[in-house]
């Protein structure tokens, strides 16, 4: 009787091999751009404590209530055990490394991470219970100029990603004091017509208010739509920071669509949010979204220190890029080593494939294991999608040679000296290994 394979689990998925040239290629993009703009790489834990993200995120949030993965760790002598989480986003963790690790304190500091995130959600199209994120988050600098840079480091991403239909939404959520003011006037207005809200809207009333506007069911657009915008009621200096946000991203050419709805699903956002989002995404536009932070430094144990930051879904960019351009092809080999012959020639073939990749670091080299006649090791490296076979056998070895044949061009095969071969595919595959 057969066992039945274990299957991944449900919205976890792997990535395969024919899928990672294409994730290789943004990952690389959006690092290289991160790195021109300043922005140095902290690597955080995938599990923290619990009370991390209740803290930051917010106890009456979706994420924190319904999303994540959380779990007791082994109970200690004392009989007592942590509650750890799955990271549900990076924020939090790069707050705690900072505050930890005396990164943040009277300090301009530029971060950026990238890495596995986790959310107990229903698996769809650009959601996942295990997705991958690339953010970045700015410390110590108070004025509407960080934002303005962070959002046109954003905008580069898409140009050098030939992304060009993303529309970018922006927001001000004002001070802590102004939106709680604001949330009294929303709590009363969604009472006067609490039977027109849908059972979400319901449960958020009296816990989270701000994130009824942000609800995606049609039915609750239209009462959605005459509900007290926030822009209206936010303090002084936060429209004063707003006005000179929008000043510079139309001095730089930046368009956007101001969007008072926008309020983001994390309690620690304040002032400047921004979501970029995509109609090629179906329900799950947002590709890119952030926003300011003040107060979540000191909230987590911290000195007071401004921050602003943003995330955005790898997998979302992925289905985006691949629809803008052919799939990559799989990063095929440069030269295949063929090896005919007994033990010798193969012990002679494996210390000529190490000489060849110390002469040419970047030579992508598949050696030939498995034994098998010279046809079946010819058509292994023909599928394997090499340029050129390097065949070594008893002849060669004793002339100290080996033949080249060109598996994607009509040349005809050749002689070369093994002390000539590093320097002869220099010159001839240059262009692929330089």
């Amino acid at each position: 009787m057969s066992k039945k394979f274990i299957q991944a689990i449900r919205g976890m998925n792997d990535i395969l091999p024919t899928q990672t040239p294409l994730w290789q290629h943004i990952e690389a993009t959006l690092r290289h751009v991160l790195e021109t703009y300043s922005y140095q790489e902290i690597r955080i834990p995938i599990l923290e404590k619990t009370e991390l993200f209740s803290r930051s995120i917010g106890e009456v949030t979706d994420i924190v209530e319904k999303e994540m993965f959380t779990f007791l760790d082994r109970f200690d002598k004392n009989n007592q055990a942590d509650s750890l989480t799955l990271r549900p986003e990076g924020t939090a963790g790069c707050v705690r490394a900072g505050i930890e690790n005396a990164l943040l304190y009277n300090q301009i500091v530029r971060l950026w991470y990238m890495g596995p995130m986790f959310r107990h959600e229903k698996p769809q199209k650009g959601r996942y219970r295990q997705f991958h994120q690339i953010g970045a988050e700015a410390y110590g600098l108070l004025g509407p100029d960080i934002d303005a840079e962070i959002i046109l480091m954003t905008a580069r991403f898409w140009q050098q990603l030939g992304l060009e239909d993303l529309e970018l939404q922006i927001n001000s959520l004002g001070t802590a004091d102004a939106r709680a003011a604001y949330r009294q006037k929303l709590v009363s207005y969604f009472s006067d017509h609490h039977n027109q809200l849908d059972e979400d809207s319901q449960r958020r009333l009296h816990t989270n208010p701000l994130r009824i506007l942000d609800s995606k069911n049609p039915d609750m657009q239209p009462l959605i739509e005459t509900a007290p915008q926030l822009l209206e009621h936010i303090d002084e200096d936060s429209q004063t920071h707003f006005a000179a946000l929008k000043q510079l991203l139309d001095q730089t050419g930046i368009h956007y669509r101001v969007n008072p709805r926008l309020v983001r699903g994390l309690d620690y956002y304040n002032r400047t949010v921004f979501e970029w989002v995509s109609q090629r995404l179906g329900a799950q536009a947002t590709v890119c979204a952030g926003g300011r932070y003040d107060t979540l430094v000191e909230q987590l144990g911290g000195k007071p220190t401004p921050a602003i930051g943003f995330a955005m879904g790898l997998e979302r960019l992925v289905l985006l890029v691949s629809q803008a351009e052919s799939p990559a092809p799989l990063v095929a080999p440069d030269a295949y080593l063929v090896m005919v012959g007994d033990e010798a020639v193969q012990q002679q073939g494996f210390r000529l494939a190490e000489s060849l990749r110390d002469a040419i670091p970047k030579l992508r080299l598949l050696t030939h294991c498995g034994g098998g006649s010279f046809k079946s090791q010819f058509k292994r490296a023909d599928k394997s999608g090499a340029q050129i076979a390097i065949v070594l056998g008893e002849d060669e070895i004793a002339q100290q040679q080996v033949t080249l044949k060109y598996l994607r061009e009509e040349k005809p095969q050749m002689l070369v000296a093994q002390t000539e071969l590093a320097d002869y595919l220099t010159q001839n595959l240059g262009q692929m290994i330089g």
